[in-house]
């Protein structure tokens, strides 16, 4: 099943743990981040400031 803008971080690192090292490479620190259960991938794409399509398709590539 492909990433979605949709999915919660939290979810998605805990689903595919080899997406933690693409949340790191763009500097987002949202590895065991109480807000992780909260925000999904375009809600920290926007808080950290960067572009949602290149997140998603590295967040692909990684899995």
């Amino acid at each position: 099943m492909p990433i979605s803008f949709n999915e919660l971080v939290d979810d998605v690192m805990r689903r595919k743990p080899e997406t933690i090292r693409v949340f790191l490479a763009f500097q987002m620190r949202c590895v065991g981040c109480p807000i992780a259960c909260f925000h999904n991938v375009a809600d920290a794409c926007r808080e950290h400031g960067v572009d949602p399509d290149l997140f998603l398709s590295a967040l692909s590539a990684a899995t």
